[in-house]
């Protein structure tokens, strides 16, 4: 089912967790809210489509091979690197990677996104899903992991998606926008539902603790369909599975959660004591800092469409955000969702360099 991972060149014998990201780097000091040297930046879809370097990779890649290739791993998350100097690389890979250890088929499709090809829809199908004693499924990452580590001079950042979003996928089989799939399962069946949640948990930690073993400096946990979730099923759906995995993970390694909705949710997601807490643009960040005390991080929250601006609105856009968080240790800048496919890289850059001027 998995291609055959092409070899990194670096040696495997190294131990990568001699070469950590410096302890002062402004992203792990606000992480801990220390931090009082400028914000640190990175942006969430930063190594994408919009950069001209990837687009040309994808040209002889798909995208599935790119994921399982540690070599194109380690390419991909260095493009922004190398292209902008963002103070932080998040790895390059998928968040269904997980359905796809599972067996359930996953592809992506030009123009419509991914595709479970055996999606699930009962509490039977969830008791075929085997639990995650064996990782070799997922090794492509560790080594990616690997392959990266001797590049980096930033922090690294891992990731996985949240269980709900995760199983939203596995059940509706694709993106949806009513998510009535699972919404039908959830509150008809909602020991059934738990128990997929529990099961994409379960592996959701042991992957995070391979990720962790490999060498990422921080990790960040994706709930991207957290706001199609009314208040009390958010909480019961969604949060206490996000607690689970903090409280499973094996080292202490700062994680920031990131919910569409999380300007609603912040002070539950503030309740179950992550690193950092990431916001969407529909909120102020200083107000949010006085529902959210310090050391949590607050990292966000500018509107991603403002990069189609012209790029004094950009700077003008920037430098707002950046005087309303003035002085706070605790603030990561970086976009209130991903960066847009077509945006220009120009406008990137003029974002990244007028928070590197400050």
């Amino acid at each position: 089912m998995f291609p055959l991972p092409t070899p990194c060149h670096a040696s495997h014998s190294i131990d990568l967790r001699e070469k950590p990201a410096s302890s002062n780097s402004l992203l792990l000091q606000a992480l801990q809210g220390t931090n009082h040297a400028r914000p640190p930046v990175w942006l969430m879809r930063q190594a994408g489509r919009h950069l001209a370097s990837y687009r040309a990779l994808r040209q002889k890649y798909d995208f599935l091979e790119m994921c399982h290739q540690p070599e194109l791993i380690a390419e991909v998350t260095m493009m922004p690197i190398k292209a902008y100097q963002v103070d932080a690389a998040i790895l390059f890979s998928d968040i269904l990677v997980i359905p796809e250890a599972l067996g359930l088929g996953v592809r992506f499709e030009d123009r419509v996104g991914p595709i479970i090809e055996r999606p699930v829809s009962s509490r039977q199908a969830v008791e075929t899903l085997h639990d995650p004693v064996d990782l070799s499924a997922l090794h492509f990452v560790q080594q990616g992991i690997q392959c990266l580590k001797p590049q980096l001079k930033v922090p690294l950042i891992g990731f996985c998606g949240a269980p709900f979003t995760v199983a939203s996928y596995m059940v509706e089989g694709k993106t949806s926008r009513d998510f009535k799939k699972t919404k039908q399962w959830m509150l008809s069946d909602p020991q059934g539902f738990h128990q997929l949640l529990r099961k994409i948990a379960d592996w959701s930690i042991a992957y995070l603790n391979m990720q962790i073993e490999a060498g990422v400096e921080a990790l960040q946990i994706f709930d991207s369909w957290a706001n199609s979730l009314a208040y009390a099923q958010f909480k019961e759906f969604s949060l206490a599975y996000l607690d689970l995995i903090l409280k499973g993970l094996k080292r202490s390694v700062p994680v920031i959660l990131f919910c569409r909705g999380s300007s609603v949710f912040a002070p539950e997601l503030a309740e179950i004591r992550p690193a950092g807490i990431g916001l969407d643009w529909n909120c102020s960040l200083s107000r949010m800092r006085q529902f959210i005390p310090l050391p949590t991080a607050l990292q966000g929250n500018l509107d991603p469409a403002i990069l189609y601006a012209p790029l004094p609105v950009i700077e003008r856009e920037v430098n707002r955000l950046l005087d309303e968080m003035r002085g706070d240790p605790g603030f990561i800048f970086n976009l209130g969702h991903g960066i847009a496919p077509d945006v220009s890289e120009e406008a990137v850059r003029t974002l990244v360099q007028c928070i590197q001027k400050r």
